[in-house]
């Protein structure tokens, strides 16, 4: 255990035995590792290009968000003072919408101390994130998750992880948000491998990708 933090994901070791004990806990877990596999590490860098990414990704497919992303890092504009300096139209250019040109231009302007976040407990991070406009507690759990790697941090308004849920669990009908993420405290302290799992299996069922 790290101090304070709680368990973090640091390798695929981890990712494993976080899949090992959910497959002991509950049998439709084990069920979906038999079809996808071992769930994905899905680690990224954390800082402000990562967060951009999240926001970037919102509400678009994975190949529009991968498209934008892409013109974005050819532009050079994926630090926070290069967001502050480009204009509207370059952004613009790169396929950012108005609203998400505001966003960026937000946590550009939060000036939030990202090294100071590995050593926060994940509530105060998320809180700290989701006071900036354009980060919901979606974005600020999807950054939690990868970017620095807790273990234990659901997205239960993640629509993929709603729809892979229902199919998994033979649920009648698509859980809200509320609903799955109290379905998801049953899977502590793996939350954040569950969820890997269910975009997994997700891919798998829909044919489709669930998130970048």
């Amino acid at each position: 255990m790290d101090q304070d933090v709680g368990r973090i994901i640091k390798t695929h070791a981890c990712v494993a035995e976080g899949a090992d004990y959910l497959a002991r806990i509950e049998p439709r877990f084990h069920d979906a590792i038999q079809l996808t596999g071992p769930p994905p590490l899905r680690l990224r860098k954390d800082g402000f290009p990562a967060l951009l990414d999240a926001i970037v990704s919102q509400q678009v497919s994975v190949a529009a968000a991968d498209a934008i992303w892409g013109r974005l890092k050819d532009a050079g504009l994926t630090g926070p003072r290069k967001i502050k300096w480009a204009s509207d139209d370059d952004l613009r250019a790169c396929g950012l919408s108005r609203q998400k040109i505001r966003y960026a231009r937000a946590l550009a302007e939060a000036g939030i101390a990202f090294p100071k976040l590995r050593l926060r407990q994940t509530e105060d991070v998320i809180a700290t994130l989701v006071e900036v406009p354009g980060i919901g507690s979606w974005t600020a759990e999807i950054y939690a998750m990868f970017s620095l790697g807790r273990a234990d941090v659901f997205a239960p308004g993640d629509l993929a992880l709603q729809e892979a849920a229902r199919v998994l669990f033979e649920l009648p009908e698509r859980p809200t948000e509320k609903s799955l993420r109290q379905m998801s405290v049953a899977w502590a302290p793996w939350r954040g491998v569950a969820a890997r799992l269910l975009w997994a299996y997700y891919r798998v069922a829909k044919e489709r990708e669930g998130i970048r």
